[in-house]
């Protein structure tokens, strides 16, 4: 492929991400805001956003920070809110794996959920596609929300409490996740395991720290995995 090919599928990549720009702002804002909150000035504030970019793993940390959280449970939450992350990874090596290392490094770093979800939609739906395409899309799909997330948590960091709470910034978390899941629920595995993990994380609210979470999340995966392995032999699985 040309090129001027491989250019087109960036900026393809930019136009499918243009939504998610909208979803970023107010979630990066908000971030600025609780961090400052917090007891995090500016510097501290931005790089702890640009070293771990990774929202929900950001938001979980900092809630943890404010309950005086053991600093153990912290790191362990934000690692296990970021597992996901991992299965993006290994969802991802087939298309982008033969990269060179340092393009892997940025790929690794960029991975969200957001650029994770088109990325693996168009490669998924686009078999012709060529490593240099794949990764001028995946990279498409960065270029606009990676900026404005770090724009937008600046902001909020700046501005702090004077940010009114009739704004709801926090509304954008949960669209955002509900945008990207909704189109990936393809199967009935994925059903399962999003059913699995609503269930085990309502009744699981009560314990400390949060941790229904982690426990939702894993028990919805083996879940998932098993209804996986039930189609496989029954041979209906699509």
């Amino acid at each position: 492929m040309s090129s001027t090919t491989a250019k087109s599928f960036f900026w393809k990549g930019v136009r499918d991400s243009a939504p998610f720009v909208f979803v970023a702002g107010p979630f990066g804002l908000l971030f600025g805001v609780l961090a400052t909150e917090a007891g995090l000035n500016v510097t501290e504030t931005m790089i702890f956003t640009m070293t771990v970019f990774a929202g929900a793993a950001q938001f979980a940390a900092l809630q943890l920070m404010q309950e005086n959280a053991p600093t153990l449970i912290v790191l362990a939450s934000a690692l296990a809110v970021n597992l996901r992350v991992a299965m993006y990874s290994a969802s991802l090596t087939p298309y982008l794996g033969a990269a060179p290392i340092w393009q892997r490094v940025l790929v690794a770093y960029f991975t969200v959920d957001q650029s994770y979800a088109l990325s693996v939609s168009q490669f998924e739906t686009h078999h012709d596609m060529s490593l240099s395409e794949r990764l001028r899309y995946f990279a498409g799909t960065c270029a606009l929300v990676a900026p404005f997330w770090y724009a937008a948590t600046l902001l909020g960091a700046l501005m702090g409490a004077r940010i009114p709470e009739s704004w709801a910034l926090d509304f954008a978390l949960p669209i955002a996740f509900l945008a990207m899941i909704g189109p990936m629920l393809r199967t009935p595995a994925h059903i399962v395991a999003a059913l699995v993990s609503i269930v085990v994380s309502i009744a699981a609210a009560g314990l400390p720290y949060n941790s229904g979470l982690l426990v939702a999340g894993i028990i919805a995966m083996m879940a998932g995995a098993r209804t996986e392995l039930w189609l496989q032999r029954r041979g209906s699985w699509t």
